[in-house]
């Protein structure tokens, strides 16, 4: 057999996916001519292909030792270096790739590096020459629409998905991507067939499907949607996939499931599987410490509505607080407010990873506390690397991030009781009153608008649900359908978050024999205006299994009863925690039918509504929920215990957080 027949046929059992036998007769190849460099390259790729990384990094700089200008093997080790969390590397060896030879495929891959490091605007000139050398291939357009769609271009990301899917109607990742571009622009229906699209062209991916259920939740659009609840839960009991971690809290799943989901997500799609682990130097003394914020909320968002006041009541005698943000800068009055609340204040958006890392020990972070978790944004992949000696998750998500790096989720005796320990991957840290901050310079001074402004009735029952439409589910509205029915010109107002999502549910109500014509529908308006709106109302009814968060505490704030049904995982009864940290616990239902009773004896009872409202409005500044000091002073107890678990060599425990006596927190 001569080399080229030997090399043939060692590339065709590599194309076929026979690693083994690929590299078998690579290294038989090899005997013979012990520095043949194709032959080195391609059982570098084989040898990576079979998971053996050093070994295949080895062949490849072997390589290219003996052909320094081989522009594929540059390349290839260049990806490699990528893939295993050295985008500098990578970088370096692209660019020498490149000037040996200018093809679409380099192009794509340095633009990947760029993007990796930070450099957004050389990454995006990279994307479109390749788009230039290669017109008629997908990849450049969908690597371009996706970088596009993160720097919030949408418009352009959408059009440069859907050419990639024109150009490769099979290619399963641009359609993925251009779901996700659609979702980003606010096309959910459209989105959720993309992602459909994306599920029948690999099932293997079964992510998508839940990307597909989680956008036709948005916009309320329940066609199969029990066929695709009894398909995620199946999944996640057969271990046979991924499913979307948040949009297990939006359906009736079990903690359990929810953790499995939330495990296996972060395994596969989070953490940095071959990038080397970040290693924090060891924290010298210092008099305080440095706790270092990660969230994209750092703006007009309902989690800086909650925690402003927590960033600026930090004791600064015995904490540095810092902030690490990565969403965008909304120019707005809030954010202003949350740059001055900060010790310092790091924008990380066009950050790549080893700088952020580098960042952080340069800082000295001794705790690191996320604040999103597994919502819009999320950049779990960064904490995933080990980026501080303490790790925690708190407030943004409700639930376990199955990430094993994150060390504590901070919570309550509703929300995370030291018996639901096994359904958490953090350990436990059991807050005395709740787990939610909440912000007392919230307005209430909004101008408080009539009825007849909102299309409200005068003269009747205001049932308000003002949760976003992802959390409304077929048997909840059934429930608020029947209410309606049993209190004849009652209204349900909701939140108008969309307009297909209103169409969708005056079809429902049509169909459940209620008139579309009372489900009012409030559009959004600017927080002060927002939180007025709450005084016209009723009764506020809560989602389920996706209780009320911001919302609910948002109504409490301003006086409006809320009812709500606990269940049995974290997302499910953060309501229940806000009512009893409010002086309202007789409105948290444990069942159904219990919940449609109370909502409905309530509705009949004026008098029990204005003696709710009342009492909410005469102890808005001593209730715990929305005592901002006291709940800063148990924060950093927690901390506090973090720490000293941490320098104590122990590895991280759960505990419940003592709770200071009334008034005695300055």
């Amino acid at each position: 057999m001569t080399l080229n027949e030997a090399f043939g046929l060692a590339f065709s059992h590599y194309r076929a996916g026979r690693t083994g036998d690929a590299v078998a007769v690579c290294r038989a190849i090899l005997a013979a001519i012990p520095e043949q460099p194709d032959t080195l390259h391609l059982l570098g790729l084989a040898l990576l292909a079979a998971g053996d990384v050093a070994a295949a990094a080895d062949r490849l700089e072997r390589a290219l030792a003996v052909r320094p200008d081989f522009a594929e093997a540059l390349g290839n080790l260049g990806i490699l270096r990528q893939d295993h969390g050295r985008p500098a590397a990578a970088l370096v060896l692209h660019g020498r790739a490149l000037a040996l030879r200018d093809w679409s495929g380099g192009r794509i891959n340095r633009g990947n590096a760029r993007r990796a490091l930070g450099d957004h605007e050389g990454a995006e000139a990279d994307y479109a020459r390749a788009m230039a050398l290669g017109p008629d291939e997908p990849m450049p357009a969908n690597s371009l629409g996706t970088l596009l769609r993160e720097k919030g271009q949408v418009g352009r990301a959408v059009a440069l998905h859907r050419r990639a899917a024109v150009l490769a109607p099979g290619m399963a990742d641009a359609w993925r991507d251009l779901g996700h571009a659609l979702r980003e622009g606010g096309l959910l229906t459209a989105a959720a067939a993309a992602y459909g699209r994306s599920y029948r062209l690999d099932p293997a991916r079964t992510e998508m499907m839940s990307y597909r259920l989680f956008s036709l939740q948005a916009v309320c659009d329940w066609t199969g949607y029990d066929a695709l609840c009894r398909e995620t839960a199946a999944i996640i009991d057969g271990d046979r996939g991924v499913a979307l971690p948040l949009g297990t809290l939006s359906i009736e799943l079990t903690a359990e499931q929810q953790l499995r989901s939330a495990r296996l997500f972060s395994e596969r799609l989070v953490r940095a599987a071959h990038a080397p682990p970040y290693h924090p130097p060891p924290a010298g003394p210092r008099g305080r410490l440095r706790i270092g914020y990660f969230s994209a909320d750092f703006h007009e968002h309902a989690t800086a509505y909650l925690a402003a006041e927590l960033f600026e009541l930090h004791d600064r005698d015995r904490f540095e607080i810092l902030a690490f943000s990565f969403g965008p800068d909304d120019g707005s009055p809030m954010r202003r407010r949350l740059v001055q609340a900060f010790d310092r204040f790091h924008d990380i958006r066009n950050a790549g990873v080893d700088r952020v890392a580098a960042l952080v020990a340069e800082e000295g972070v001794d705790i690191l506390v996320d604040l999103k978790g597994y919502t819009k944004q999320s950049r779990l992949d960064l904490l995933s690397r080990r980026l501080a000696p303490v790790q925690a998750t708190y407030l943004g998500y409700p639930g376990t991030t199955g990430c094993e790096v994150l060390d504590y989720v901070v919570g309550d005796r509703f929300v995370t009781p030291p018996e639901h320990q096994a359904h958490f991957t953090e350990r436990l840290v059991v807050m005395p009153d709740s787990y939610q901050i909440n912000d007392r310079r919230r307005p209430l001074d909004g101008r408080v608008p009539t009825r007849a402004e909102c299309g409200l009735p005068e003269d009747a029952v205001v049932f308000c649900a003002f949760n976003t439409t992802y959390k409304i589910t077929p048997s909840m509205f059934g429930i608020w359908m029947r209410l309606l029915a049993r209190l004849p010109g009652s209204v349900l107002w909701l939140f108008e978050a969309n307009p297909e999502a209103a169409g969708n549910l005056r079809r429902e109500a049509a169909a459940r024999g209620i008139d579309p014509a009372r489900l009012v529908f409030a559009p959004k308006r600017p927080l002060p205006d927002h939180l007025a709106r709450y005084r016209i109302a009723d009764l506020g009814l809560d989602s389920f299994p996706y209780t009320g968060h911001t919302t609910t505490s948002d109504a409490l704030w301003v006086g409006m009863p809320v009812v709500t049904l606990m269940g049995g995982t974290f997302a499910s009864r953060v309501a229940a925690g806000l009512l009893s940290a409010a002086g309202v616990p007789e409105l948290i239902t444990t069942s159904p039918t219990a919940y449609e009773e109370l909502a409905l004896r309530l509705a009949l009872d004026p008098a029990a509504r204005n003696a709710l409202r009342r009492r909410l409005e005469e102890t808005r500044l001593t209730v715990p929920l929305f005592d901002s000091r006291r709940f800063t002073r148990h924060l950093e107890r927690a901390y506090g215990t973090m720490w000293a678990i941490h320098t104590s060599g122990a590895p991280p425990r759960g505990f419940l957080v003592p709770p200071l006596p009334p008034g005695a927190a300055p």
